[in-house]
């Protein structure tokens, strides 16, 4: 895909759990780990990791698909909104979380994508072990 890519990662947690987590400033920023403001509905507003991401919801399906659009303050001003699919799908051990991150700056796809897999997979993967499924 071009300016874009797919991951995905099981996270040991109910589908519901992370749909509600992702989509509320509380569950967002437990999480992560790092503040985020959100207003989950569609058309809401959400900022996180301190104001470094911010977007719109644009879609979501409950319990199985969240679409936003999605930018960061390295983006450049002239630059469009990325968006960003996650589809929740439930496996043996949790959740299979897949991300399709799209229509991002060329040059910043690759940090971008080890940025998923440090800053909201890997966290979010502690927390949940944290808790039970």
């Amino acid at each position: 895909m071009k300016n874009g890519f797919t991951i995905s990662e099981v996270i040991p947690a109910k589908v519901s759990e992370i749909y509600e987590a992702w989509l509320n400033t509380e569950g967002h920023t437990a999480m992560t780990g790092s503040p985020a403001q959100v207003d989950g509905n569609v058309g809401g507003k959400f900022t996180a990791w301190d104001g470094y991401i911010f977007g719109a919801t644009l879609e979501r399906t409950p319990n199985q698909r969240i679409v936003q659009a999605w930018r960061t303050s390295e983006f450049p001003d002239d630059a469009p909104d990325s968006r960003v699919e996650i589809l929740l799908e439930e496996v043996s051990g949790g959740t299979k979380v897949t991300l399709t991150h799209s229509d991002m700056p060329e040059d910043q796809v690759e940090s971008y994508r080890q940025g998923w897999d440090d800053f909201y997979f890997k966290p979010m993967k502690e927390y949940f072990e944290k808790r039970t499924i």
